[in-house]
């Protein structure tokens, strides 16, 4: 979840708040049902209110939606606006909404349930030759050299630091992407690629592969591909994360090779880059191979993948496998005792009192019981509405 200074940054990147703003003045007419997804401080539900809308429903599970209350309040909108802690998945509406206006990037639009929660919405929420703001995104993919985006992943690993030797830990960092921004597009080592363009209007598979290709038209060295996306808002309307062109607040996605490829004129790389939703967030998988001679053979090959970047135990590989006989852990046992007890009739304090006489030796003050019950509370009860 995002913090509240994040919040500010995403509306203080006027590129990106602009465009949003001028698709959404463009598509709301006064007959208009506005469904804000994510609406974080509530930015977009009020100035939908304020260019006619008459209706508009604020979606976000984070709590920050109790802010986006007071913003409506302090503008004179509250009436026309209903908020709706939760997901978008479990909304159901009277009326379809005419326009829906979502920002659920990460650094790329492949992230957590973006696509999922987009196509639902689509599908379910929007009237018929409705208008989802944004339309389209397109993504980039650039071969770069850049030792400065590299430096994370020789530094510490391969320096010895104090003398230590932390070799075995670089095969983890390898398999991990980072936010990163390059500066002028001189180092691209080839012209960027289209890796895909993601049609929100049509979208309906949260997985994303293709692979792209460069000849090499000079030497360099590859330490790795940049990722950025441009995006859509329909009516010309819409802005770009160009890595040579203003900083906006998403950053890019700098994917690293294994290790540094030098290369020369002529010589062929190809990524094949895959994303795909396992669970609540992506693991994304990317197969480098580089070709040389004439004709070209097979040099260089590097298979990566997010899923390598986690260490995992024994334990837990053992306890993933599809014929594991799963059984509660003792932290489980608590939580599954309390969740029982959460039957709407029982308060917090009488929950916490029957968790810490059932496991006495874990929870020694009943402040300790208290907080375990308020967090799992917190995270599964049913939210209340103000107006209830």
């Amino acid at each position: 979840m995002y913090d509240i200074f994040s919040y500010g940054r995403m509306v203080s990147d006027s590129i990106r708040t602009d465009a949003y703003v001028s698709a959404l003045r463009r598509a709301v007419t006064r007959d208009s049902i506005v469904l804000d997804l994510g609406t974080g401080l509530g930015v977009f539900a009020v100035l939908a209110c304020q260019f006619g809308a008459r209706r508009v429903i604020a979606v976000e599970p984070d709590n920050v939606i109790e802010i986006a209350r007071k913003v409506a309040a302090a503008n004179q909108c509250a009436d026309k606006i209903q908020f709706i802690q939760g997901l978008s998945f479990d909304l159901s509406v009277a009326e379809p909404a005419d326009v829906i206006i979502f920002d659920l990037r990460g650094v790329l639009p492949c992230f957590e349930t973006n696509f999922p929660a987009v196509v639902d919405a689509r599908k379910r929420l929007l009237a018929p030759r409705g208008t989802l703001i944004p339309a389209r995104d397109m993504v980039w993919v650039a071969l770069v050299e850049s030792p400065e985006l590299y430096a994370p992943y020789l530094h510490p690993w391969c320096s010895r630091p104090y003398g230590v030797d932390l070799a075995p830990a670089r095969p983890f960092a390898i398999n991990r992407w980072n936010k990163g921004r390059e500066r002028p597009s001189s180092e691209f080592l080839g012209v960027p690629q289209t890796w895909m363009s993601l049609d929100y209007r049509v979208i309906e598979d949260p997985n994303v592969a293709s692979t792209v290709a460069w000849t090499l038209t000079k030497a360099g060295t590859a330490h790795g591909i940049l990722m950025w996306f441009d995006t859509d808002m329909g009516g010309g309307v819409g802005f770009s994360n160009y890595p040579a062109g203003p900083q906006l607040v998403y950053g890019n996605a700098f994917f690293p090779f294994a290790k540094p490829i030098e290369l020369s004129p002529g010589e062929h790389v190809t990524v094949d880059l895959r994303a795909t939703l396992t669970g609540k967030d992506y693991v994304w998988n990317w197969k480098t191979k580089v070709f040389a001679g004439d004709p070209l053979q097979e040099r260089t090959e590097f298979n990566q993948s997010t899923f390598f970047g986690y260490p995992l135990s024994l334990g837990q590989v053992a306890s993933r496998s599809e014929n594991y006989a799963a059984s509660l852990s003792e932290e489980g046992l608590i939580d599954r005792t309390v969740l029982e007890l959460m039957d709407g009739k029982m308060t917090i304090s009488q929950i916490s009192e029957r968790l810490r006489s059932k496991f006495p030796v874990r929870f020694s003050t009943s402040d300790e019981a208290f907080s375990r019950v308020s967090d799992l509370s917190a995270r599964y009860s049913r939210p209340r509405d103000p107006s209830e």
